[in-house]
């Protein structure tokens, strides 16, 4: 497992979902998740993030540009693959 400390999490900082409201990723309809993943496909943290909710697991929020259904169902079928995917 990845061990992440507090200098790990400054591309928080860097993210670009950092200039919108927060409710439009932890919003419940899929309108909201296709314009949210569409912030994060230019992220220049979006790897990052992504690493943070699948090995927290995070199981709400679009991260990473997935959402939790996409997280869920991506470590499913990789396994423990995914890692080396992500990494």
């Amino acid at each position: 497992m990845l061990i992440l400390d507090s200098s790990d999490e400054d591309w928080r900082a860097k993210a670009r979902c950092a200039s919108f409201d927060p409710d439009l990723f932890f919003s419940p309809g899929s309108l909201e998740h296709r314009v949210a993943k569409r912030i994060c496909r230019d992220c220049p943290v979006r790897r990052e993030c992504l690493l943070f909710a699948l090995e927290t697991p995070i199981d709400h929020g679009v991260w990473g540009g997935m959402t939790e259904r996409e997280r869920r169902r991506f470590r499913r079928h990789w396994g423990a693959e995914w890692r080396a995917l992500i990494a």
